[in-house]
């Protein structure tokens, strides 16, 4: 075997080898992450966590019931807002824009999902909370809600892209309208996509605190109607992560916990929709 030979194999096998270590550390970085947060929070996850208010300090017990739910309506009213918008916004980009009005809108939803999450939840403290003298579900679902508008437009838009163009011609050369091929065809086409996108719009948003900090604040009991604050899970672990007691430091890294297990699932739920096919055709 020639010297150069050796040499080239020398460097593939050394090459291989590095991009599996790199990929094994990539993947040890998530369960060291699950791992610390079970060692840690894994003793207070209990039945009470889930259905009770928190105690006063030095009581014993109590859980987070109502940061759970609060962190679920804030997450349906930010989808409610967020995604209709990205997802008419993502047609408009795949059927209608021109390469310019296309260009300009690409560059500001990608530029709106870089925007870090403090200066949004500045903007909707401006504009939903201090008009209004009070924080509120409605203000933080707003926050949350204009973070999943890009990330929505963007992956509507893509997935639209995959669908095939003879479709659309063959919808359209039967008699059906513009709008009618959109619908009946081009989307249900994309659906597998589009539903992962707003999955994992919903994944991204789920662990804001900064934005609920400026709008939702915060609340140590149940938060009747929409126009309150409300606590949520990201707000409640950064108040008992700073606190000087130790009990709430453990409930803490059971509300981590909770939330990393459910942005998790989410994606996995997602990555499952996918793998079963980006573009489907009916």
């Amino acid at each position: 075997m020639s010297a150069r030979l050796r040499w080239r194999k020398f460097v593939s096998n050394f090459m291989l080898t590095l991009t599996g270590v790199c990929a094994a550390v990539s993947v040890s970085v998530l369960f060291f992450v699950l791992g610390y947060l079970v060692y840690n929070g894994g003793t207070s996850i209990n039945w009470d966590f889930f259905t009770k208010l928190p105690v006063p300090v030095g009581e014993v017990g109590g859980g987070m019931a109502n940061a759970i739910v609060g962190s679920a309506k804030l997450l349906l009213l930010a989808s409610l807002f967020g995604v209709p918008i990205g997802f008419f916004g993502g047609i408009y980009m795949a059927e209608f824009s021109n390469s310019t009005v296309a260009f300009v809108v690409r560059y500001a939803a990608d530029l709106l999902n870089g925007v870090p999450s403090i200066v949004i939840g500045i903007f909707a403290y401006a504009v939903a909370v201090l008009p209004f003298k009070h924080f509120s579900t409605l203000a933080g679902a707003f926050a949350l809600g204009l973070m999943m508008i890009p990330i929505t437009l963007r992956s509507t838009e893509e997935f639209l892209h995959g669908v095939p163009r003879a479709l659309r011609e063959a919808s359209m050369a039967l008699g059906a309208s513009k709008w009618k091929t959109i619908a009946a065809v081009v989307v249900p086409a994309a659906y597998r996509g589009i539903m992962t996108a707003i999955l994992l719009a919903l994944a991204r948003v789920a662990g804001e605190t900064a934005p609920l900090l400026f709008t939702a604040l915060g609340n140590q009991y149940w938060s009747p109607g929409l126009r309150q604050p409300t606590a949520s899970l990201p707000a409640m672990i950064y108040a008992y992560a700073l606190s000087p007691y130790d009990d709430w430091h453990r409930q803490a890294w059971a509300a981590g916990l909770v939330l990393l297990a459910l942005i998790l699932i989410v994606n996995i739920f997602a990555r499952a929709i996918l793998s079963r096919g980006g573009t489907v055709l009916r």
